[in-house]
């Protein structure tokens, strides 16, 4: 059974950081790519949008305009573990996040529960 576990949401000033981590269990990373999406609250999960995404294969990834050069993904194979550093963090980047085993929402067949992010003063 394959699961994928978020954590690291919370409360941020703007400007702030935070670090989410999705863990992944019963695959490894090698297998599935890992996208990152997120949701704003009171909208319908077929808005959820892919932010980033890690391939795989190589690592190589992906960033949606609205987050490039703030967010950066990565990943632990050791601990099966799939990073999103999130940087400069703005109040449009409110919303819960979801780790999930793919880059395509609707291909993906695996997601994590969500962590919720906040980003307020």
């Amino acid at each position: 059974q394959v699961q994928l576990v978020e954590s690291g949401g919370g409360l941020v000033q703007p400007g702030g950081s935070l670090r989410l981590s999705c863990v992944v269990s019963g695959a490894s990373l090698d297998y599935y790519a890992i996208g990152w999406f997120r949701q704003v609250p009171g909208t319908e999960r077929k808005e959820r949008e892919v932010i980033s995404c890690i391939s795989s294969s190589d690592g190589v990834t992906y960033y949606a305009d609205s987050v490039k050069g703030r967010f950066t993904t990565s990943r632990d194979d050791a601990k099966n573990t799939v990073y999103l550093q999130m940087n400069s963090l703005k109040a449009e980047d409110t919303a819960n996040y979801y780790c999930a085993s793919s880059c395509l929402r609707g291909s993906a067949e695996y997601w994590g529960q969500g962590t919720q992010v906040t980003v307020s003063s």
